[in-house]
């Protein structure tokens, strides 16, 4: 049999017109292995591993990629990477955290927020960026209400830089805030953790685009024996209509097949 893509399964990421994967393949692991929450430790993959997997990748379906410049190199080494392919991928990436010298700070400034911008696209090789997220520090309200940010992502949506922007942020009343006028939001959903629930149920019913983090975030959920974690994270997940894509940050080739195969298999079965 051959293996399973997701080709078939590409769906819109909310109104903004563009078509996603259900899942898309988050990068950290290319740019930075400090100051990352894995429980095992990993080599960053070289050019040509980094190639293959974003190869494999294309070929199983996927044509989203997350990144973002607190990712360490990895917007500036996909740049390269993805050369002649900028049409087969919808680029998300992220403004407001910067990671430098193993240190996060974040700066939601309107000038820092332009040049960020500006920056990923000059990485990145491209005139347009797909979606862009605020990377929340945790304060999503003061951030939403008190920072430049969301007006000056705006700006640059107008003026063609950004296709679409929304926020990755850690709270129920900054994601429904932010989708009020965003386009997207980033939201944790796994087996552990629904409390982002109410963000999910208002893009479903505002036409707004969902991205959920950390969706495999379930080793130590207590499931019945013989249930697949994986299976059963992607079934959670994919039977609520308002999630577009779960970003899986693997640089495994078995690994990410193997969440390909499992999420055909669920959306086949829906």
């Amino acid at each position: 049999m051959s293996q399973p893509t997701l080709h078939d399964f590409h769906r819109p990421l909310g109104s903004t017109g563009l078509l996603v994967s259900p899942l898309g393949l988050g990068t950290v692991k290319l740019g930075r292995d400090q100051g990352v929450k894995y429980p095992n430790g990993f080599q960053i993959p070289d050019d040509d591993e980094a190639r293959m997997l974003l190869k494999l990748a294309r070929d199983l379906g996927i044509n989203l990629i997350d990144t973002a410049p607190a990712y360490g190199r990895s917007e500036e080494r996909l740049g390269p990477l993805l050369r002649g392919q900028r049409q087969d991928w919808v680029i998300v990436s992220k403004v407001g955290e910067e990671f430098a010298d193993g240190q996060s700070h974040h700066d939601f400034s309107a000038a820092h927020t332009r040049l960020s911008v500006e920056r990923s696209l000059q990485r990145l090789e491209t005139d347009v960026i797909d979606l862009v997220l605020v990377h929340s520090d945790g304060n999503d309200l003061a951030i939403l209400n008190d920072s430049e940010v969301y007006a000056t992502l705006a700006e640059l949506k107008r003026e063609g830089k950004i296709r679409g922007f929304g926020f990755s942020g850690k709270t129920v009343e900054g994601g429904l805030k932010a989708l009020e006028q965003g386009d997207c939001a980033m939201v944790t959903y796994n087996l552990n953790d629904q409390n982002e629930k109410p963000v999910i149920d208002y893009a479903a019913a505002h036409g707004k685009a969902i991205l959920v983090k950390k969706a495999l975030a379930s080793g130590h959920v207590c499931l019945s024996p013989g249930v697949d974690p994986v299976r059963a994270s992607f079934e959670l997940l994919f039977e609520h209509p308002g999630v577009a894509s779960a970003i899986v940050g693997t640089i495994n080739p078995l690994h990410l097949a193997h969440n390909v195969a499992t999420v055909a298999q669920v959306l086949r079965s829906n």
